[in-house]
């Protein structure tokens, strides 16, 4: 296991790992550590005079706090916003793993830590073998699971913990974010969950129209963490 970051994923896409997973760059910054953000695969870009770009990669980009070049922080781009493995096809490329490995051990040596944030949820497929489960098995990184508290998340946050340990990763922390202000009993889904899953609460988030990742930073508590720093 790599003690060089953590890999975000979450229960499904549209639950927050973004916002997260720059929330998490800049605590581990103002801590004092020297942090870059990576999402290895996007899905949704406009193009530019430098190529395409995704949003969340200019998020990412931005709260670290180590320059490393667009191609290591984001290896696969792809301008339609649909799974993975088929944007892919659809670009007549094949997304490989070692490719993505050589990115993250190049950022990794620059930095104390690589927040590697995956794509939709964990076992989304990437090619026509491997999905996002293999890619944070070769990485080797501790996983954060965010989850999106909505009706369904308790099945699907236990669910996704059955697959993190089934890969003999370490689910590190989750963190419960609130998406759906609507969602009836959303306190109690978040203490079934807090009984049911083999890994601390590193925070509640409660839910906000437009999420500012350096405030969400400050309701983290990355304490649990430090034993795997």
């Amino acid at each position: 296991m790599s003690s060089n970051g953590y890999f975000i994923t979450g229960t499904d896409t549209g639950v927050g790992k973004t916002v997260l997973a720059c929330a998490l760059l800049h605590a581990f910054a103002s801590s004092g550590k020297r942090v870059v953000g990576m999402k290895p695969v996007a899905a949704g870009a406009t193009r530019g005079t430098d190529g395409l770009i995704n949003d969340d990669v200019t998020m990412l980009r931005s709260a670290g706090n180590v320059e490393a070049a667009l191609d290591l922080i984001n290896p696969y781009c792809f301008e339609l916003p649909i799974a993975p493995h088929l944007a892919a096809e659809q670009a007549g490329v094949a997304i490989e793993l070692a490719k993505i490995v050589d990115a993250f051990e190049r950022l990794a040596a620059s930095a104390d830590l690589v927040i590697v944030e995956g794509v939709g949820g964990f076992c989304v497929p990437l090619n026509h073998r491997e999905d996002s489960a293999d890619l944070a098995l070769r990485l080797g990184l501790p996983v954060i699971l965010v989850v999106g508290v909505r009706l369904g998340c308790i099945n699907h946050a236990l669910l996704t913990a059955q697959a993190i340990r089934a890969k003999g990763l370490v689910l590190a922390g989750w963190i419960a974010n609130r998406i759906d202000p609507a969602m009836p009993a959303a306190e109690c889904n978040v203490a079934a969950l807090s009984a049911r899953l083999p890994a601390p609460l590193l925070g509640g988030i409660d839910f906000m129209p437009a999420p500012e990742p350096q405030r969400i930073a400050g309701q983290l508590d990355l304490s649990p963490l430090a034993r795997l720093l």
